[in-house]
């Protein structure tokens, strides 16, 4: 099998934000308490974080990670977790059925932030609360007033703002699921209420709007409609999410749902636009997926209701889940003239690239490295290129045989190719033709192989890692049958 790949220096994309890069910590089994805090551990610090984690997170190179939900959050008194922890109270937390301790809020989390190299993405509870809390929790961590919240916080030890600049409108309204479910009209008004307290509180905030919880809602699409109807004016993002998974084996109808995450994409940002256009705006909102990875290995496995921390969503992940990855994230890339915030949901332990034992070790899942390579080197413009390959249909969709995205890094002077070939049987020929950059040459290799599509890491053994790959004396690029590459040119 054969494909051609034309890179012109004239045909970009949009320049890549960061932030699609970000990543999720809920309050939901072990991503907070044995996941980022274990303070009986060996290797916690002087705060109780798992320093053996944030080296992993520091190494993942996350921009910003979305705090503290999700379901979670549509219960959540977020004063709770602010102040003297002996007096805080313990809950039970409705969303996942557990006991939460407050032990961390939003006062130790914007601390683990700054000790992890990230920034905060904080949402606010739009479901059994409403505008005035909201408000209150950006003068609480944003204000520099003489003012109550602004003074609770300086009471509680912090004097300096924690000048956190993202925050998501509540979480996925739309789903029945959800504490304080409401309609298209009731959260868009609310959507917008709260928006402008909170903005009025701080106006260098930026505001992510919920959109629908999935694709698939019977609500999609009308909804985004109506709540960007209401809120267009306040709000500077709208959220996506989605998880895929494999539970019928069907490797090659699996590879295909990046397709499918490309069209959700343009069909949101089609909405953004038309209710642009009804509104005679000269503003655009933009999306942000801050939700999306693999999620169904853990479906229906069980545990104590109303315990504290319990092992809840541990995908436990494979090579072919780590094959799909780096294809949604190629799809991110390649659409980041509209997406310019994104969340691998989650971070630790819970649907999660990094895994820990408590009291134990930490380690990496397959689905760590197409995800650290993309976020270290996926830096830059996004090209648009010209794509010569096979494909296949899928469903709707016709699915080529490679994925591809590919970055022009000027100031490193590299264009960085990330590519998966989507065949079980044959290996891929590729050929690249990079115009007006002048000559160019593939300086490093990195691939992501097995022929054990079951594959996984665990604490004792790392079965699925990266390789480099010799580069060939002839100028013929291989990718090999269901791999995953990153091939970096230097120009």
């Amino acid at each position: 099998m054969k494909a051609e790949i034309i890179i012109n220096k004239n045909y970009v994309i949009d320049k890549i934000d960061r932030r699609i890069y970000g990543s999720f910590i809920e309050h939901l089994g072990r991503a907070v308490y044995g996941g980022i805090y274990e303070p009986s551990h060996e290797k916690a610090d002087d705060c109780g974080f798992r320093k053996d984690v944030i080296d992993l997170v520091k190494k993942l190179n996350v921009p910003i990670v979305r705090y503290p939900g999700g379901n979670f959050v549509s219960g959540y008194n977020w004063e709770d977790g602010t102040g003297d922890r002996a007096l805080r109270p313990q809950r039970m937390e409705l969303a996942w059925g557990v006991t939460e301790t407050n032990e961390v809020g939003i006062d130790e989390f914007q601390e683990w932030a700054k000790r992890a190299d990230t920034e905060v993405m904080m949402a606010v509870n739009l479901g059994t609360r409403g505008p005035e809390e909201a408000r209150n929790l950006v003068e609480y961590c944003n204000s520099t007033t003489n003012t109550h919240f602004a003074n609770m916080r300086r009471k509680n030890g912090f004097e300096e703002p924690f000048a956190i600049k993202t925050w998501c409108l509540g979480n996925e309204m739309d789903g029945p699921w959800q504490m304080g479910h409401k309609t298209a009209e009731e959260y868009g008004r609310t959507a917008l209420e709260a928006g402008k307290l909170m903005k009025w509180t701080d106006p260098s905030i930026e505001l992510v709007a919920c959109g629908s919880s999935s694709y698939t809602m019977p609500t999609f699409g009308q909804w985004e409609w109506t709540v960007l109807d209401h809120a267009y004016d306040i709000v500077d993002y709208i959220s996506l999410h989605t998880y895929y998974g494999n539970p019928s084996g069907d490797t090659k109808d699996y590879l295909a749902k990046s397709v499918a995450m490309d069209s959700f994409i343009k069909g949101v940002a089609s909405i953004c636009d038309a209710v642009k256009a009804k509104k005679h705006s000269a503003k655009t909102v933009n999306l942000s997926f801050d939700e999306w990875n693999v999620w169904f290995h853990s479906h229906g496995i069980p545990f104590e209701k109303w315990s504290t921390a319990p092992h809840q969503l541990e995908d436990i992940y494979n090579f072919e889940d780590a094959l799909l990855v780096g294809c949604m994230l190629m799809t991110l890339q390649n659409n980041c003239d509209r997406v310019k915030m994104a969340c691998l949901a989650q971070l630790v332990n819970v649907i999660a690239p990094i895994m820990t034992d408590n009291g134990g070790a930490a380690w990496v899942q397959t689905i760590f490295y197409p995800f650290m390579y993309a976020s270290t080197y996926g830096n830059g413009t996004a090209m648009k290129p010209i794509i010569k390959c096979d494909s296949y249909k899928n469903g709707q969709f016709t699915v080529p045989y490679v994925e591809t995205s590919i970055i022009n890094n000027e100031e490193e002077k590299e264009l960085v190719l990330f590519a998966v070939n989507r065949s079980l049987e044959e290996d891929m020929e590729i050929t690249v033709t990079a115009e007006n950059f002048g000559d160019y040459t593939l300086v490093e290799h990195i691939e992501l192989y097995s022929d054990d599509m079951n594959a996984i890491n665990d604490k004792d053994t790392e079965r699925i890692a990266p390789s480099n790959v010799e580069i060939p004396s002839d100028g013929k690029i291989n990718l090999k049958k269901h791999s995953w590459n990153m091939l970096r040119f230097k120009y």
